[in-house]
């Protein structure tokens, strides 16, 4: 407990110790041992008598003297690190010499790890101490781990690795929340909330102002994208930058060539819209990207690939589509339209050009928006003209019924090209928006096979879910629901599981809207075999694919700079300064 006192010339219970069992009148040992370690302040003794008789413990009275020291030296270091005197970091040193020996002592630990958090660069030698005690390590502060984990990538890996699993566990469990309603779900939250949550906050504080800190998290969560094709790092990626933006920390932010283009991306997404002005200064981002640092290519798409950032950008082509069709214009004819289609793109192959280390925009193809884009309008057009006719007077009316097909081109590009397909989805989710059952029920159908089975992913899933709450009335007819499951959901449940959880989720809202006959029908088609248990998707993520330890540690490159390495193949995105 008192280890360290005799290097700093004081003595402690052994030399106590030594003394009484040599000596030959204890009492005057004693006396002498007090004088010569106790408060070195005459006029204190003739005082210690007087606490004596009011029947005060020495040790009492010489412990709140110790308290109220360490506290006023404790404050004295915050007042010299923050002085702006030339030598303040020699003073603290100095302290640190003196005091670090009794590091171990509870009662002294407080100042020592106080000095240690004030100092920028603390010597080396101490640093390896701290990181080679377990429990000094432990309690020290993160600035002080900052700069151990700065020379340390596999330990910082074990340090990051428990909050990145916790992150995509919360995204997870946000969609598959049993909670349904199109006015709040996953994309709700604002990217001010979204920043404020617990993993976002700690990563903050744990890089601080620490640009190699920044760039190993960043190194991480490519890597780990490249591996689990996980889409949640990728708004992790730009939550962290706007998070570091929030707190101006300008070390980082002015040396990471995305933040302009994240934080203008950052408000659109707040707007839920991408505005013409908008559009331009993102697309001059985009267009400035100098010859020889393709790779911020990189970057960008992760960014472009949050499911935040694909939710604004499509919601924003779908509002000019509805532009478009009334002033009769053709899709080819929109400068904005054209820009978003780009940027829609180039996050929808963030995960091919990491992979392929081919830092280069994918080419849009052209009969996106030359054929399949005038058959999505003409579906809108075929639904506009029934809705017409059936408001005429019965007189006027003609024989057209409703169409049940689809152009072979709309179907052809859902199936065909991701571009054309999420376009396709978010389609369907504004025609359930508007409670549209005819033209839902002609389009579920064509959902059967699309391109990746995009239409089975959980973030189409979760929306369409809580969009069709809005159409629950419907569920009473068994025509309708033959559509939703028989038609949709039921052709691929066997197979995938998540598939099986979100009809679940679905059923529990609008159970009670369905009939007997049906809803029997359905929970036995759904009833999961015995022998099998029902695996959670949560624990997919579990499987040792986020473990930064030492034994995965090459994966990640050690090149300095923001950009860092796309896993094992490093590139220099900037030029000294």
């Amino acid at each position: 407990m008192f280890a360290g006192l005799p290097e700093l010339g004081i003595s402690n219970g052994e030399d106590l110790k030594e003394t009484l069992t040599n000596c030959t009148e204890p009492l005057k040992a004693i006396d002498q041992f007090q004088m010569e370690n106790g408060i070195l302040l005459p006029t204190l003794q003739s005082a210690l008598p007087f606490l004596d008789l009011h029947g005060t413990p020495r040790l009492e009275f010489h412990q709140s003297v110790f308290d109220e020291l360490r506290e006023k030296l404790m404050e004295r270091v915050v007042v010299i690190a923050e002085g702006k005197e030339e030598d303040r970091y020699r003073k603290l040193e100095e302290l640190l010499e003196k005091s670090f020996p009794l590091v171990k002592m509870p009662s002294i630990q407080p100042v020592v790890m106080q000095v240690l958090k004030h100092l920028p660069k603390v010597p080396e030698k101490k640093l390896k101490m701290v990181m080679a005690d377990k429990e000094l390590y432990k309690v020290c502060a993160v600035e002080v781990k900052r700069q151990i984990w700065q020379d340390n990538q596999a330990l910082f890996g074990d340090e990051v690795s428990p909050l990145l699993k916790q992150y995509i566990v919360e995204k997870e469990a946000a969609l598959f929340s049993s909670d349904l309603s199109i006015l709040h779900n996953f994309f709700s939250p604002s990217p001010k909330t979204r920043r404020q949550g617990e993993v976002v906050l700690k990563l903050t504080q744990m890089i601080g102002k620490n640009v190699k800190l920044y760039d190993m998290v960043l190194q991480f969560l490519r890597t780990l994208f490249l591996r689990t094709r996980n889409v949640h790092y990728c708004t992790l990626r730009a939550e962290l930058l706007m998070s570091l933006h929030d707190l101006d920390i300008s070390e980082i932010c002015s040396v990471d060539p995305c933040h302009k283009f994240t934080w203008c991306l950052d408000a659109c997404i707040r707007e839920k819209f991408v505005d013409g002005k908008r559009a331009r200064e993102l697309q001059g981002f985009l267009d400035g990207v100098k010859k020889g640092q393709e790779q911020v290519l990189g970057d960008l798409s992760m960014i472009l690939c949050d499911p935040f950032a694909c939710n604004t950008l499509v919601l924003s082509i779908m509002r000019n589509l509805q532009e478009l069709l009334s002033q009769d214009a053709l899709p080819r004819d929109s400068p904005d339209l054209m820009l978003l289609l780009r940027m829609l793109s180039l996050g929808q192959g963030a995960w091919d050009m990491i992979d392929s280390q081919v830092f280069k925009e994918p080419r849009l193809d052209l009969e996106v928006v030359t054929r399949f884009l005038p058959a999505m309008m003409s579906v809108v057009v075929d639904d506009h003209t029934f809705t017409v006719e059936q408001k005429l007077p019965s007189e006027e009316k003609s024989s057209l019924s409703y169409p049940t097909t689809l152009p072979e081109s709309f179907n052809r590009y859902l199936q065909e090209n991701r571009v054309a397909c999420e376009m396709g989805l978010y389609y369907v989710l504004h025609i359930a928006k508007l409670r549209n059952k005819n033209a839902l029920q002609r389009l579920l159908p064509a959902l059967v096979e699309t391109y990746n089975d995009m239409a089975f992913g959980d973030i189409f899933l979760h929306l369409l879910t809580g969009h069709l709450t809005l159409l629950s009335d419907e569920f009473g007819s068994e025509e309708f629901c033959s559509v939703v499951f028989d038609g949709f959901l039921l052709t691929s449940f066997s197979s995938k599981e998540n598939v099986h959880r979100h009809t679940l989720r679905m059923l529990l809202h609008l159970h009670h809207k369905m009939s007997p006959s049906y809803m029997e029908t359905l929970m036995k088609t759904l009833e999961p075999p015995k022998q099998v248990g029902f695996i959670s998707t949560l624990s997919l993520i579990s499987g040792g694919e986020l473990h930064l330890n030492p034994s995965v540690e090459p994966l990640f490159g050690t090149t300095p700079g923001v950009a860092g390495s796309w896993c094992c193949k490093p590139f220099p995105l900037f030029n000294d300064g």
